[in-house]
């Protein structure tokens, strides 16, 4: 009998059109035989539709402009119900498994998984902690300290305790770190908001670039080298994908370089020894361990050019699943194509429950 699923899209979340992508990429390869699929949207001021019209829409905001395509609906808390309430009916839906392709705040960060754990239903991807936990940039570095998993320097300051002292708190990050510096909201994905500073004029301008997405962030030394991301998934025994490489096409990986402009490269597997890539695949599934993952979730790296260390760089919780995304062309390039990693990742959230 086939599980009937439901795949969450869009959000209040800077990363709302980058959702978007992603799940219309889930949806169409999610396996028909063994599933049913249901797709609800969330718009950018927050209001629940279920849409019953062409995926190709999603992409771009399409889906919303035909409202005889659209249902007012939410996800009941009650676990009685497990599953949806159709607002305009008052019928309740059982549902079997939610995949939340939800990107950023809103959606990856703990909130929307502490909504599924109410309502009882299995989702794809981290517990509410281990997401809140990925998502803040300060508490990840603190926790990889803590596990002595290998990092770049860094520091992390409030926007309170900046105004404070703005000249001396970011002198002592300087003198620590040194130029150029890596300046990040602590709570935001994508690279959205990051900058990188070259002196102390530019360091300014990207604490403020910053703030405007978080009232926290995270200051980081720049590494030379090559960036390096593994794939993870799965629960108590984590599956480790090889290594896949990254050329951006600007200065750094931002959101240009990720989403927009496709000139970055890709190379998979990446341009490194075979004794380098099972340093990182192992090194992924420890990070995925100590933070408390399961689902899944991609694990970035830097490897210093001057001395070939491997450095832990970030996690993301719920990786991008475009066409061009690493998470499932990581799995592929080891024989799990695009369909089946899908249905391992619901296999993984009914496994769970």
């Amino acid at each position: 009998m086939k599980k009937k699923v439901l795949v969450l899209f869009g959000g209040v979340s800077s990363e709302h059109d980058v959702s978007l992508v992603s799940a219309s990429s889930v949806i169409s390869n999610i396996p028909r035989e063994k599933y049913d699929v249901l797709t609800m949207g969330i718009t950018k001021s927050g209001d629940f539709y279920l849409y019953k019209g062409d995926t190709g829409r999603i992409p771009g905001g399409g889906w919303l402009e035909d409202e005889s395509l659209l249902e007012s609906a939410v996800i009941s808390p009650m676990r009685s119900h497990h599953g949806i309430i159709h607002l305009g009916t008052g019928e309740i839906e059982r549902v079997d498994a939610v995949f939340p392709v939800l990107h950023g705040k809103n959606g990856e960060d703990g909130t929307m998984q502490g909504l599924l754990e109410l309502s009882g239903i299995p989702y794809v991807g981290c517990d509410y902690l281990s997401s809140a936990v990925c998502m803040d940039k300060a508490v990840t570095n603190t926790l990889a300290d803590f596990n002595g998993i290998p990092q770049a320097k860094w520091v992390s300051f409030s926007q309170t305790g900046y105004s404070a002292d703005p000249e001396g708190v970011l002198g002592r990050a300087a003198d620590y770190l040194g130029y150029p510096i890596f300046v990040k909201p602590a709570n935001a994905g994508s690279s959205v908001g990051i900058s990188k500073a070259k002196n102390a004029q530019e360091l300014v301008s990207a604490c403020e670039k910053a703030f405007a997405h978080d009232k926290k962030i995270v200051l980081e030394e720049s590494i030379t080298g090559k960036e390096l991301e593994c794939a993870v998934m799965g629960n108590d025994d984590p599956l480790a994908s090889t290594v896949g490489e990254i050329v951006p096409c600007n200065d750094f990986y931002d959101y240009d370089a990720k989403y927009i402009d496709d000139n970055s490269a890709l190379h998979i597997p990446a341009r490194i020894s075979g004794e380098k890539i099972e340093e990182i695949r192992e090194r992924a599934v420890m990070t995925y361990k100590a933070l408390g993952c399961s689902g899944l979730s991609r694990v970035d790296f830097f490897m210093r050019e001057s001395d070939g260390k491997i450095l832990f760089n970030e996690i993301n919780t719920i990786p991008g699943f475009t066409s061009i995304s690493m998470f499932p062309k990581l799995f592929d390039a080891v024989g799990i194509p695009y369909g089946e990693l899908i249905d391992r990742l619901f296999e993984y959230a009914l496994e769970r429950k």
